[in-house]
């Protein structure tokens, strides 16, 4: 479903649940391009690197600050349907904070301890919790390879304190198990092309893949421009995001899948 805007009822949920799904955010072909891309991406592949989940699994991912102008990355963090509900929800002009591509491979894919990305970018020096993300899933998520789990109304709860859990950094767990009695667990089943916008102070998780299938999602994160961070640190601060027409994802992945195929031979 090219196109997608988000409506009252949307901004409804997002407020109320700090999330709510898109399905069909990328079409058919959209999605085929990105994963096409991804998984033939050789800096994915020799980049991607992993953090121990504390549980014996890893979890492996990208993270990329830049935008480049000619491949689908780009154009989907750029694009109009994703861009325009992010500046719905947060009621503000937003840009580009970073975005990541998460590898949770079949039988070996780690665990996502409990967090909120807020716990991690007020060290970045934002002051306010007003940024999201939007994932996109690759492949299929299901509860069996690890989808995404989040606690429907925790972002009301605002900043909770993170800890060290193996190599990632989790909420406090004495906090978060008081929130599971209060909050409700969703489990976030998604097929390829499904998004779903959330708010940066949700407590969400993941389990590790047992399963026979990959998972593999992409993430885009946003910051409003009012929430311009203080200080340097690994993420960019403001600078204006050049909307692009939802066309453009096409229109880009079909070009730099034809130079990757060009390149291979």
């Amino acid at each position: 479903m090219a196109g997608f805007r988000a409506s009252d009822e949307h901004t409804a949920a997002f407020e109320r649940d700090g999330f709510f799904v898109a399905p069909s955010l990328l079409d058919s072909v959209e999605i085929g391009l990105l994963a096409d891309i991804a998984r033939a991406d050789r800096e994915i592949a020799t980049e991607a690197y992993g953090r121990a989940d504390g549980e014996g699994g890893a979890v492996k991912l990208l993270v990329r600050n830049e935008l480049a102008e000619d491949d689908i990355y780009g154009a989907i963090v750029r694009s109009e349907r994703i861009v325009r509900t992010m500046q719905r929800v947060l009621d503000d002009e937003v840009y580009h904070y970073h975005n990541k591509m998460i590898l949770k491979e079949a039988k070996v894919g780690g665990a996502w301890a409990w967090h909120q990305d807020y716990g991690y970018w007020y060290d970045n020096g934002c002051l306010l919790p007003d940024m999201a993300s939007c994932l996109i899933a690759v492949d299929r998520a299901t509860q069996e390879n690890g989808c995404l789990q989040v606690l429907a109304g925790s972002h009301r709860m605002g900043r909770v304190n993170h800890l060290e859990v193996g190599d990632q950094t989790g909420a406090d767990p004495e906090r978060v198990e008081a929130a599971r009695e209060r909050f409700e667990l969703i489990h976030c089943e998604l097929q390829p092309g499904d998004g779903i916008f959330f708010h940066a102070n949700l407590l969400h998780r993941s389990d590790q893949n047992h399963s026979n299938h990959p998972r593999w999602a992409f993430i885009c994160c946003y910051n409003t421009r009012r929430n311009d961070p203080y200080k340097e640190s690994r993420h960019p601060r403001y600078s204006p995001l050049d909307v692009w027409p939802d066309e453009r994802i096409q229109l880009v992945g079909d070009a730099q899948w034809r130079r990757m195929q060009d390149y291979a031979k």
